[in-house]
């Protein structure tokens, strides 16, 4: 379930907004117009919970504009910080499929901007849009190995090749295709995610650039060989 507050002040979106959500190319003018008429938008402050852990899931979500995480319940245990979602990224799909419960916190890093559409329509173009289905199989396929991922990042002790790796998952061109080259990222919040503090983030972040792996830029890291990033390894 969303916040109420949030669902008190949703929206729907613009033209702009639409262009920039990657699944809607591949649908008919039938399934576009249900689903555009079901998408809402909704405008997210710095440390609002999208959603909650226990609460039952009446949204797929994705990112506009902005940077999510998604993390456990830290009242039962040490907060982890399973992935962050930049620009272009949809996420929870598997969820929704089940009609389960969340079993993870969606709080906003910074002020973002976020789309749903319902679990009805969701469920409605899984039945009836091969394209649609296609996107959310390579969706499940692709979060897969960036969980995969992210369990050899957090046994990583080199803390060069954990930044390496957590920036290189925030890249992911299929998962998070609205970043391009360049995110919008802090240190500090590059730190939240990663799980380091945000001075060890900075000497790492001057490390990969200096081996030409990435730019620092005002507001954000551009990122120069990707697979670079992949394949660096701890020292």
């Amino acid at each position: 379930m969303v916040v109420p507050h949030l669902l008190r002040r949703a929206r729907h979106p613009t033209e702009v907004e639409l262009m920039d959500i990657p699944w809607l190319i591949g649908l008919d003018p039938q399934e576009r117009a249900v689903a555009v008429a079901d998408l809402k938008v909704v405008n997210v402050a710095t440390g609002e919970l999208l959603c909650r852990v226990g609460r039952p899931a009446t949204f797929w979500f994705g990112v506009v504009d902005g940077l999510l995480k998604m993390s456990n319940d830290s009242a039962l245990g040490m907060p982890i910080t399973f992935t962050g979602v930049p620009p272009g990224g949809w996420f929870g799909e598997g969820t929704v499929l089940k009609r389960e419960v969340y079993r993870y916190n969606i709080q906003a890093l910074r002020k973002s901007v976020v789309a749903g559409v319902g679990v009805a329509t969701f469920h409605w173009l899984i039945d009836r849009s091969i394209p649609f289905n296609r996107f959310i199989t390579q969706q499940l396929n692709e979060r897969l190995g960036q969980f995969i991922a992210a369990r050899e990042i957090d046994r990583l002790g080199d803390p060069d090749a954990r930044v390496a790796h957590g920036l290189a998952a925030l890249f992911h061109p299929v998962l998070y295709p609205g970043v391009g080259s360049l995110l919008r990222i802090t240190q500090q919040e590059l730190g939240y995610l990663i799980g380091l503090s945000r001075q060890r983030v900075n000497e790492a972040l001057h490390a990969l650039q200096a081996q030409a792996l990435i730019r620092i830029e005002y507001g954000g890291v551009r990122v120069l060989d990707l697979d670079g990033l992949r394949r660096h390894l701890p020292r």
